[in-house]
């Protein structure tokens, strides 16, 4: 039998026919989205908005084949980010669900000003066989030349986004380095915008902000605070009834509430991701005293710092049962972060001891009881009443010397803030006003003038200079605002140990935070009692 090769042939199978609105009466209506954005709240845009709305309206009703699948719109909101428009995300989400067929816009840059998001989601919806219809360039997305065009517009429209940007930071900067403070009111305690435009006090809020400064500097944590306010029905600065311990430390944190204010502490990196940084120093920051009326006094305000580091220093303290050291601070007794062990410098703990039903109350020292003797062989178990005996009888023993040694602090003081020769510190200034003049003319001068050798000299010279005066006259303040709180906490005390000159002491967790640094236990029968002013005190047990 023999094979015959079969013959090789290739059949054409013609694709469906499109269906359009002339070979079926009965076809579905195309379901026609409209959308659009303005990207202020001015009122010439508000009429641009709404008449956009009613133009597009308009013509899908206008087409017999087209049916209105919705209007989507964004007012007064940026074009950059797209999940920051719920209208465009809205009508992006019915595309995936199937209930839009098509989209027409005004143009590429009111669909999108990033040029990323811009093809991405173009490249989504063509997927889904819905083409994007930019009347302003006559593109249809369906089109073959369309997603180079797109990315053309796409990419002008960016880049004027970041030029309008631009322009706007370099406004914002020069009203920051003018001193012009901004406040946001609704979420900012104590303060609201007077007749005149200025800030004005709220003294019901102004009580809050005393009462949160007053209860830390009596010791209270951050926890203990929030807990208050939240208790009291307070409402926080931006109208909820919970306060967090972040909450109330921002507002310790807070310049100003002493009448002054620190600018750009944070900025915005790029336009496209509108993500706001920390200025860690990448921008000058401008420091504004006195610009408005202040809560808090300067001395509390400082002392508040001082004591907000004090407690940020302290020795973490580790917990029984615990193999990490978990706080730093506590607020429920002082002995706490102010008892530490004279052999090793480890801090104390509080126990309780039960012995036939009785309770006691000790404190040992906290390597000692976790670890036996074999970290801190010798240190003794001490009853904490014998050492709040102990402390009574220190704060009586020093209220009733002589305050020679505070008066001597006291007077150095004085002779130090004597010799700040202000003739000086007015020349520095007028000497940093005067080079300031000249680097601006220098940086004025024309390209040719430029090119002479001796700028690069001049220009390196004043610069180094105008720095070093800064840096002389920035220290200067600083020393000052040390010298001043020194003296508030001199002051402080003596007001306090003169009180107990012919007064009983009884302990008393608060005033033992504001005249002791620590404790140190030397032996079961000695303490040594340091006060902050710098004296120490010996006492028996």
């Amino acid at each position: 039998m023999i094979n015959m090769q079969a013959v090789k042939k290739v059949r054409i199978i013609p694709p469906k026919a499109e269906f359009t609105g002339s070979n079926s009466i009965n076809m579905r209506l195309k379901r026609v989205a409209a959308y659009c954005r303005v990207s202020t709240d001015k009122e010439e845009q508000e009429h641009s908005f709404e008449t956009q709305k009613e133009m597009y309206t308009e013509m899908i009703m206008m087409k017999p084949n087209w049916q209105m699948a919705g209007i989507y719109a964004d007012e007064g909101i940026t074009g950059t980010i797209a999940k920051k428009r719920p209208g465009f995300m809205k009508m992006i989400d019915d595309c995936r669900k199937g209930k839009i067929d098509m989209i027409i816009t005004k143009s590429v840059s009111r669909f999108s000003r990033n040029n990323l998001d811009c093809l991405l989601y173009m490249r989504e919806l063509k997927e889904l066989g819905i083409p994007i219809i930019f009347e302003k360039e006559g593109i249809n997305t369906m089109q073959v030349s369309s997603e180079l065009l797109i990315t053309l517009f796409s990419g002008l429209s960016q880049a004027e986004s970041e030029s309008i940007s631009m322009n706007v930071k370099i406004g914002i900067r020069q009203s920051l380095k003018n001193g012009n403070v901004r406040f946001c009111y609704n979420s900012f305690l104590g303060y609201r915008k007077g007749a005149d435009g200025k800030p004005e006090i709220v003294p019901e809020e102004a009580i809050t902000i005393k009462r949160i400064y007053a209860e830390y500097l009596a010791g209270r944590s951050l926890k203990d605070i929030a807990a208050g306010l939240t208790s009291d029905g307070i409402l926080t600065p931006r109208g909820k009834t919970k306060w967090s311990d972040i909450g109330v430390l921002s507002i310790l944190r807070n310049e100003k509430y002493k009448g002054d204010a620190l600018l750009q502490k944070t900025y915005i990196a790029d336009c496209i991701s509108k993500k706001c940084k920390k200025n860690n120093g990448e921008l000058p920051m401008y420091y504004v005293e006195n610009n408005h009326p202040a809560i808090i006094e300067r001395a509390v305000f400082d002392k508040v710092q001082i004591e907000i580091s004090h407690r940020n220093s302290k020795p973490k303290v580790k917990q029984k049962g615990t193999k990490t050291e978990l706080s730093k601070y506590s607020s429920k007794y002082a002995l706490t972060e102010l008892l530490f062990c004279g052999e090793c410098g480890t801090p104390y703990r509080r126990v309780t001891w039960t012995r036939n039903g009785n309770k006691k109350i000790v404190w040992r020292c906290i390597s000692r009881l976790d670890y036996g003797k074999k970290y801190c062989k010798d240190s003794p178990t001490i009853e904490e009443s014998l050492i709040q005996n102990a402390v009574c009888e220190a704060i009586t023993k020093k209220a009733q010397m002589e305050m020679g040694d505070i008066s001597q602090i006291s007077q150095h003081i004085q002779i130090y803030q004597s010799r700040q020769d202000i003739g000086s510190i007015t020349a520095k200034k007028d000497r940093l006003k005067a080079l300031r003049e000249q680097f601006d003319d220098l940086t004025r001068v024309d390209s040719e003038a430029a090119q002479n050798g001796d700028f690069d000299t001049q220009f390196k010279s004043l610069f180094d200079e105008i720095h070093q005066i800064e840096d002389e006259l920035s220290e200067i303040n600083k020393n000052k605002s040390l010298i001043e709180t020194s003296s508030n906490t001199l002051e402080e005390i003596t007001t306090i140990m003169q009180g107990f000159k012919n007064h009983p002491v009884e302990y008393n967790d608060i005033m033992v935070r504001q005249l002791i640094e620590c404790i140190k236990v030397m032996s079961p029968e000695l303490l040594h009692i340091y006060f902050k002013d710098g004296t120490m005190i010996n006492i028996s047990i």
